[in-house]
């Protein structure tokens, strides 16, 4: 790969999925050495940069169209350093020497460091910043993986967030331009360029992000050796749906359920003493918990059982589980110690007993599961997807309304926020009056349950964004 053949190729594919550069170009489509004469930003959503002949560091790129074509500028770029022989190139998220302005904002929503992280799952050399506003602090790592090329860039070492190697001496041309097609791809979506039908064609350069789709199969195979599973989640990504589809699918009539809450003890859970009233006296008696009904239905079958905990952060744990907490251990048969719980004595828990629990992760009022008790069970988040749904179905999908709302939770919700997303299931509406069914749930369910979040100070930065959608969608106000 020589340097020519490296800047046309960047240049014609950021041409080819919506740049429209503000200065002209040379005659052979490739970016024009930076000149100040050029036309109004005004239609234009760029201006290129090329000192691949000047002195200094070589690079070329984009940024804002209301910067200058040379010198310093402000705001973030996408900008390529190759070597001279174009074998090496780095390409970044680069933020100009003269600081962030426009770009300040955006540069610190959570969505865009989470859109330019997504270049690692494609592989790679990649270096990124926690904070992409970040110009006081060098990419340490990054200049240590270049201190052996030729490459001296250091006068940007504070001005790099997100950046990628790319070696042309150990890959391909066509996997390394690939690779630099990923960030122009990121970077056109970032800076809005395409129109849909572009947008649509650049996902095949896309990274690929986590749908959060576990499967029923996929849950139970993760059960089947594990033995003991929590799966969290928002509201409506389908944790006790999946709960009970796979213990009706695996485990037939050998199953037991219960719902934790605020009140649940460790009589209700485990085992207690509870009064017995007759006509002529109070006694008491034992009652064994659905704990241990689970364990004597395990020792009295050779099929496994499942028992299933919905909610299991409803409840104190601690006062819940009491002693009995030390046998959720896959390896506990291999202890010497026997618990007494009752009038019995127990050892380990039946290796054919299987346990799922589920937990809702936007619920903050909730008790906090501790350390101890998540090293002892498996934890699958459950995020929202999209469903498909066959043609005959009686069921659909609305996925515009779901695409929406996900968009606005990706671009302003912190990593905890993202738990609050409410889940698929609030995007399934019965085939008949779809329009009609899918506007009530907007209007008293979803609107309201938006409101509460933004009323606990959850995304304030996203209460524009929503209050649009829903007055654009329905016709009524988030706040009268």
């Amino acid at each position: 790969m020589d340097l020519q053949t490296l800047k046309k190729t960047v240049y014609e594919f950021a041409l080819e999925y919506g740049m429209k550069p503000r200065n002209p170009r040379k005659e052979d489509n490739s970016p024009r050495i930076c000149t100040s004469s050029f036309e109004d930003p005004r239609g234009y959503n760029s201006v290129t940069r090329d000192n691949t002949e000047g002195d200094g560091a070589l690079y070329f790129g984009f940024i804002r169209p209301e910067e200058s074509a040379n010198g310093s500028y402000r705001d973030l770029s996408l900008v390529f350093f190759p070597s001279n022989d174009g074998k090496i190139c780095v390409v970044s998220l680069g933020i100009g020497t003269d600081g962030l302005d426009n770009d300040m904002r955006i540069a610190t929503l959570p969505g865009t460091r989470r859109l330019f992280m997504r270049l690692r799952d494609r592989g790679g050399k990649t270096f990124f910043k926690n904070d992409f506003s970040d110009t006081n602090n060098p990419s340490d790592d990054l200049f240590k993986e270049l201190s052996d090329t030729s490459l001296n860039i250091d006068r940007y070492k504070n001005f790099l967030p997100a950046s990628e190697i790319v070696d042309f001496n150990t890959t391909n041309d066509e996997k390394g331009l690939d690779r630099l097609k990923s960030w122009i791809a990121t970077y056109a979506i970032f800076r809005d360029w395409p129109n849909q039908t572009k947008r649509n064609q650049l996902k095949k350069y896309l990274p690929k992000s986590d749908s959060g789709g576990l499967s029923c199969d996929k849950i139970f195979s993760v059960l089947k050796k594990n033995r003991f599973i929590v799966l969290e989640g928002a509201p409506g990504t389908g944790k006790t749906y999946n709960a009970l589809k796979i213990a009706s699918t695996y485990f037939k009539d050998k199953v037991l359920f219960e719902q934790f809450h605020a009140e649940t003890t460790y009589s209700d859970f485990v085992w207690g003493i509870r009064p017995k009233l007759s006509v002529e006296h109070i006694g008491y008696e034992s009652n064994d918990g659905v704990l241990l009904q689970a364990i004597d239905t395990a020792k009295g079958t050779e099929d496994d059982v499942l028992l299933i905990i919905d909610e299991i952060n409803r409840a104190n744990l601690s006062n819940v589980l009491g002693p009995v907490f030390y046998l959720f251990e896959k390896e506990s048969e291999n202890r010497n110690f026997e618990l007494k719980v009752g009038n019995r004595t127990i050892k380990a828990l039946p290796n054919n007993l299987y346990v799922i629990a589920t937990m809702n992760t936007a619920d903050r009022s909730l008790a906090v599961v501790d350390f101890a008790l998540r090293r002892r069970f498996t934890w699958l988040t459950l995020r929202p997807h999209k469903i498909e749904f066959d043609s005959n179905s009686e069921k659909i999908f609305h996925s515009e309304d779901f695409e929406i709302i996900s968009s606005i939770f990706e671009k302003y919700a912190t990593d905890n926020e993202l738990n609050l997303q409410p889940g698929h299931s609030y995007f399934i509406t019965d085939a008949d009056s779809a329009e009609e069914l899918m506007k009530e749930r907007l209007r008293y369910e979803l609107m309201p349950l938006i409101r509460e979040y933004l009323n606990e100070g959850y995304l304030s930065e996203a209460r524009d964004e929503f209050s649009n959608y829903f007055y654009q969608r329905i016709g009524v106000n988030l706040y009268e």
